[in-house]
């Protein structure tokens, strides 16, 4: 499931895993046409490759009824599409203090003063102990379970984040998303969603800021077949492989 993704970085472990993987599978469930190709250029058969959907968003629709409210709603008073989200933990980002700061820096500076909620992953909080990083509208909290962190997400202004899954997420709630990155896994996200990849230097975070708040970001739509079928598919080709 998921074959064929391809970030094209293989200073990420994740990258060599799935070339990895991919290497030694006899059938490939995809994502979309992209991964599709990544596959045939990687020497896949077209019998092999079954065009199926994303398996993360069956989960998230089965989810979306059962999303839990957090503590810090009530606690920091949030309302409704006024406050951000920030996720960070790839090395990139996070293993140089000042690197990191700039990029909280940024963040806070620019988004009107509005809270922003940092659920702390815990290679990032080893990194920002001490460094006395701090803003009002800054709320640093530990990590959040799947249905209270994706209650955040769905309404959340915009998110900010380092991470390949979560710009699944918003590209199918239809959240904008700031992906502090040079490279995605998952470029449909971009082409077709809500994301946009920003690179990994601070700089670049204020004039993205800037375009959301004049309210000029893509509206976005969701790929095609992620429709939180994808696992019944998959259950079907194997019947029929069986």
């Amino acid at each position: 499931m998921e074959a064929g993704i391809r970030s094209f970085d293989i200073t990420m472990p994740e990258e060599i895993n799935r070339m990895v993987t991919d290497s030694i599978t006899d059938y490939f469930f995809t994502t979309s046409e992209v991964a599709n190709n990544n596959l045939r250029q990687f020497g896949a058969r077209q019998e092999q490759i079954f065009f199926v959907g994303n398996t993360m968003i069956d989960t998230l629709l089965k989810n979306l009824p059962r999303l839990q409210q957090p503590a810090v709603w009530n606690d920091k008073q949030l309302q409704p599409q006024q406050y951000f989200i920030i996720t960070l933990h790839r090395p990139a980002n996070v293993d140089e203090e000042g690197k990191l700061k700039l990029l909280i820096d940024e963040i806070v500076q620019n988004v009107h003063g509005i809270p922003v909620i940092f659920p702390v992953h815990p290679r990032t909080a080893k990194i920002l102990a001490g460094m006395g990083i701090g803003a009002p509208n800054l709320h640093m909290i530990e990590p959040l379970g799947y249905l209270e962190f994706n209650y955040l997400v769905q309404h959340a202004k915009a998110v900010i984040t380092d991470s390949g899954g979560i710009t699944e997420e918003t590209t199918v709630l239809g959240v904008p998303c700031l992906t502090l990155r040079d490279n995605t896994e998952r470029p449909e996200t971009i082409t077709i969603g809500t994301n946009e990849l920003i690179g990994t230097n601070p700089k670049a975070i204020e004039p993205a800021l800037t375009k959301l708040f004049a309210g000029e970001w893509k509206k976005g739509g969701i790929p095609e077949l992620w429709d939180g079928k994808t696992g019944e598919r998959i259950v079907q080709h194997l019947l029929n492989l069986s």
